[in-house]
């Protein structure tokens, strides 16, 4: 297979592209609409800058060339859900070009190419009624959008969903977009095609439209790249069309035979003059933006020694890594740090995110005692636990639960000793080979102890008490 897509991404902006309409997601039906947005004669557009700078943001954040003269099109159409029939979008000179993403594969790190970044309207909202009939919510007709269009260099759907992921965090990490899916901040089109194994030429595409989920993406992938494969095998051929992908079916649908660029009559939008950007403005832009995912997951395997694949589930949400570098810098042991995080923290925060209610200097004070081998890596979990619900020092908590783990060598030999007596079938297993029974021994010593004494120590008692 090989896939391309465009990526529409709604800018977090205060006012629509054109006019002073408001933005806000969830508003009654046609109550943030005007003149202006729906395109009524004798009104004029005039371009929200802040949207330029947005699209700049994301342009530099993906590594795009940004245009020092662009313009904007009218893309022409007849389609219901834009009032005046056409969309202002942009088509010869676009904003942004030539970026590129990194994202991890099953083969190692794959680049994909980006072909532009433009800025266009978005259109609104049809509702279709169960009974028959559709009607329009032209709420979202000019709420500013970016289009994002890659290269057709995705060969799976594993991988389109690392780079959607992977631009989703980008895009967040610029603070231009909420990105919230399923509320349509973000939407993607997949663009599929099939070719022989080894073949350079394209086969004929399909583009499967206003797909919001990851789930969605991979799932409508694998189908139609199955539906291709057995139409070219079964001597069909392929149309050129746009199709949407039904959630319940798993099936892909068709719509319309798929435009191309003469049909949809671009020309220039004469209301609206050319868009400029000097250097000056470009610095302060790039200035302006964090550091980014990439650069982070490098600094963090450099700086604090941790493996790639952790690194790079840390900056996948960047709320999670502003919290991580905070915890870090504060102890000796951010591996740990980053094993609590990526695993209970994250299991305790859960997929809405939020505010991480224990401090980074309390998850710090925790790992040091986990570290130092104060106490165990049971006990350190349930502290985490507790003190989500009641932040404090962890001191006090486990002080107060007398969890503290036993390190002294005199107690834990007596307890040892104490667990051979108790159970002589799995010390004589052990004497005659049979090494897992080493593993019973140090469970008793565990449970008599609520699991605070030390696992390691232990279990070199054990041994050294049994090899005699």
């Amino acid at each position: 297979m090989v896939i391309g897509l465009e990526v529409h991404v709604e800018l977090k902006t205060a006012a629509k592209i054109f006019c002073d309409c408001p933005t806000t997601f969830g508003a009654p039906p046609n109550t943030q609409c005007c003149p202006v947005c729906m395109g009524m004669p004798g009104t004029l557009p005039v371009l929200n800058s802040q949207v330029v700078e947005f699209a700049i943001k994301a342009g530099l954040a993906t590594g795009c060339h940004i245009s020092p003269r662009s313009r904007q099109d009218r893309k022409n159409y007849f389609y219901p859900d834009l009032p005046k029939a056409y969309q202002i979008s942009q088509y010869d000179l676009p904003l942004c070009e030539g970026g590129a993403l990194s994202i991890e594969t099953e083969g190692g790190q794959k680049t994909v190419g980006i072909t532009r970044i433009h800025i266009e309207e978005d259109a609104g909202k049809l509702v279709h009624l169960p009974g028959g009939g559709t009607l329009i919510d032209c709420n979202r007709c000019g709420v500013p959008l970016i289009e994002i269009v890659s290269e057709p260099d995705i060969r799976s759907a594993e991988e389109a969903k690392a780079y959607l992921q992977k631009l989703r965090t980008v895009i967040l990490y610029t603070g231009i977009s909420d990105c919230k899916m399923q509320e349509g901040s973000l939407r993607c089109d997949v663009n599929l095609s099939v070719r022989p194994a080894g073949e350079e030429a394209l086969g004929t595409r399909t583009e499967m439209k206003n797909l919001n989920s990851f789930q969605s993406v991979t799932r409508a992938i694998e189908y139609e790249f199955r539906r291709q494969v057995d139409a070219l095998e079964a001597g069909e051929a392929v149309v050129q069309e746009t199709r949407r992908f039904d959630q319940n079916s798993g099936k892909t649908l068709s719509m319309r035979r798929k435009e191309n660029a003469n049909d949809y009559r671009y020309f220039p939008d004469p209301d609206l003059p050319p868009i400029r950007v000097d250097e000056a403005y470009l610095a302060r832009l790039q200035g302006e933006i964090p550091a980014l995912p990439d650069a982070r997951k490098a600094d963090y395997v450099a700086r604090f020694g941790l493996t790639p694949y952790a690194a790079e589930q840390l900056t996948a949400r960047q709320e999670v890594a502003n919290y991580f570098e905070a915890v870090a810098v504060r102890c000796r042991y951010p591996a740990l740090a980053a094993n609590l995080i990526l695993g209970e923290v994250l299991s305790l925060l859960g997929e809405g995110g939020g505010e991480i209610p224990l401090s980074p200097a309390h998850l710090a004070a925790l790992c040091e005692l986990w570290g130092e081998g104060k106490i165990n890596s049971s006990t350190c979990r349930r502290a985490l636990e507790a003190l989500w619900r009641q932040d404090g020092p962890p001191e006090e908590w486990i002080e107060t639960q007398g969890l503290w783990q036993i390190t002294d060598e005199t107690a834990l030999a007596r307890l040892a000793q104490e667990a051979v007596r108790a159970a002589p079938r799995s010390a004589s297993d052990y004497r005659r080979g049979k090494k897992a029974a080493l593993q019973a021994l140090v469970g008793r010593v565990m449970k008599a102890t609520q699991g605070r004494a030390d696992p390691a120590r232990t279990q070199d008692i054990l041994r050294r008490l049994l090899d005699r």
